[in-house]
């Protein structure tokens, strides 16, 4: 987690423990935005049996981990997800499976009841916000050494 980030639940708001309300980045850092993410395995195809809404939310959930780690981030980087659900009466199977995965201080979190995603037979889709330090600032390549061949021309050349 950088250190410029801060999670809040304002007094001035009612009381939850689920997520956050309010997340601050006050920079510098990387930021890192994922695309939605369902309960697809490596050959494209929805896991679980049909209906199984905890295997895909748990599934999602591990291909959003995938995603970050891609650029070297974890869910505790995670400031913002937004859930997407085809059935809203799974919201409690859904923070059991988030409050497995993402620990305390939770990131801020919307979660949308939806009359279908994109992919049939999806039942559940995340994305993500996440917040990293900034990245070390890769150093300039050094100018390919001149052949010797190179040098000797170019001194003929100088000479004429």
């Amino acid at each position: 987690m950088a250190a410029n980030v801060r999670f809040l639940n304002p007094k001035t708001l009612a009381h939850q423990t689920g997520y956050s309300y309010v997340v601050e980045d006050t920079g510098p850092g990387r930021t890192i935005y994922i695309a939605g993410q369902l309960g697809l395995d490596l050959e494209n195809k929805i896991v679980g049996a049909p209906g199984d809404f905890r295997a895909q939310a748990t599934k999602a959930i591990e291909n959003l981990k995938a995603a970050l780690a891609s650029v070297g981030a974890s869910l505790s980087d995670v400031v913002k997800i937004t859930n997407y659900l085809t059935d809203m009466s799974h919201i409690g199977i859904y923070r059991e499976v988030r409050d497995e995965h993402f620990k305390m201080p939770r990131p801020a979190s919307t979660a949308v009841g939806i009359s279908a995603l994109a992919r049939p037979g999806a039942l559940f889709e995340i994305e993500a916000i996440a917040v990293l330090p900034p990245a070390k600032a890769a150093k300039p390549a050094k100018a390919p050494a001149a052949s010797r061949t190179a040098k000797v021309k170019s001194a003929k050349r100088k000479r004429k």
